[in-house]
C-alpha cells in the first residue's frame, strides 16, 4: 500500500523543450521517492515524449488547447481525477495551469506563485532566479520540500528509443544506417531571431556531403519553408529534407541515429542532447544562459549580437 505522497500528478509544460527538461524532475522524484506514481497531464503531440520516459507511469492528454480557458472542459477534466493523486506539481506558471489541481481537489498542489495564483495553490513556492537561474532547476525544485539542496550533480534528461523503430523508419525516409548521417535542425519558433542563416546551414551540408556523409533535415511541418531554403543554396546532392514528414516519435527514433547534430535553440535542440548525440548548438539573439542543451556531449556557439 503507497504512503500518502506516492501519486503525483504533474501539469506539463506547453514546448517541446520544457517537456524534455522536465524529464529531470521525473528522475528526482523517482530517486527521492521510491515507489511514487508520477503520470504528467499534458498536450496530446508530447505524449511520445512522455513514452519515453522510463520514469512516467503514463501521460494524460490534456483536451484544452495552449492559452484557452475552456474552463467547463477543466471542471469536467477535474471532476474526473478527483481522488487519483495526492500531489500536483503545476510547472507552467499561468493560472489556467493551476485549475485542474484545484478542481481536482488534489490536496496539495505545488508550484511557482507564478500569475499570483493565491488560492489556487497551496504549496506556493516563491522563486529566487538568482538562486535558481535555470529553468530545469526550477522545475527539479518543485518535486524537493522547500529550501531543500539542489541534487549534485543534477540528474539530466534521457529519452529511450525504440532501435527497431528508428530503422524502420530510416529505411522508408531513405536513409543509410550504415553510412554516417549529420542532422540539421535550421527550424525555430518564434521567427527569424533564434535561427542561423540558412546559406550557413548549407555550407555545412556541403562540407559533410563531399566527405561522404549524408544529410538530413529534422523539423516540423512548418519548417518546410526554411529547409527549402536550404536545399536550394546547397550546391550537393542527396540531402533528405524531413521537414514534416516525421511524426514525433520518429524524429526522436531518428535522431538517436546522427552522427552529429547541428541546431538552432530549438525543441530538437533538446530531444538531440536528451538522446546525448553529439551537438553544436548556434545561438543568435537568444542566450544559453536559461535553457542550455543538457548534455555533456554539447557545445554551444553563442554570438555577441545584442
Amino acid at each position: 500500500m503507497k504512503s500518502p505522497g506516492d501519486r503525483i500528478l504533474v501539469i506539463g509544460p506547453a514546448w517541446v523543450g520544457d517537456m524534455v527538461m522536465s524529464h529531470s524532475l521525473y528522475r528526482v522524484l523517482a530517486d527521492s521517492r521510491p515507489g511514487a506514481v508520477i503520470d504528467v497531464l499534458a498536450p496530446a503531440w508530447s505524449q511520445p515524449q512522455l513514452a519515453r520516459m522510463p520514469e512516467v507511469r503514463r501521460g494524460l492528454t490534456k483536451p484544452i488547447d495552449h492559452g484557452e480557458l475552456a474552463l467547463g472542459r477543466r471542471r469536467k477534466l477535474g471532476r474526473a481525477l478527483r481522488g487519483d493523486y495526492d500531489q500536483a506539481i503545476v510547472l507552467p506558471n499561468s493560472i489556467k495551469a493551476a485549475l485542474v489541481p484545484l478542481l481536482a481537489r488534489i490536496p496539495r498542489r505545488t508550484g511557482w506563485r507564478g500569475e499570483m495564483r493565491y488560492g489556487l495553490l497551496n504549496d506556493m513556492r516563491y522563486l529566487d532566479s538568482t538562486a535558481l537561474p535555470l529553468m530545469v532547476q526550477q522545475f527539479v525544485a518543485l518535486g524537493l520540500e522547500p529550501g531543500a539542496a539542489m541534487p549534485d550533480p543534477l540528474p539530466q534528461p534521457r529519452l529511450t528509443v525504440d532501435p527497431g523503430r528508428a530503422a524502420e523508419c530510416a529505411q522508408r525516409l531513405g536513409l543509410d544506417p550504415d553510412r554516417k548521417m549529420l542532422v540539421l535542425c535550421p527550424g525555430a519558433e518564434f521567427g527569424g531571431a533564434k535561427r542561423w542563416p540558412t546559406a550557413y546551414y548549407a555550407a555545412v551540408a556541403d562540407d559533410y556531403l563531399a566527405r561522404g556523409w549524408q544529410v538530413a533535415l529534422f523539423g516540423s511541418a512548418r519548417d518546410s519553408e526554411v529547409t527549402g531554403e536550404l536545399l536550394a543554396t546547397a550546391t550537393g546532392q542527396g540531402i533528405h529534407d524531413l521537414a514534416g514528414r516525421t511524426a514525433l516519435a520518429d524524429a526522436i527514433d531518428l535522431m538517436s541515429m546522427a552522427s552529429a547534430v547541428v541546431s538552432n535553440d530549438s525543441g530538437l535542440m533538446h530531444i538531440a542532447a536528451a538522446l546525448e548525440r553529439p551537438l553544436l548548438v548556434v545561438y543568435g539573439a537568444t542566450s544559453p544562459a536559461f535553457t542550455p542543451p543538457l548534455s555533456h556531449t554539447a557545445t554551444t556557439l553563442v554570438s555577441d549580437i545584442d
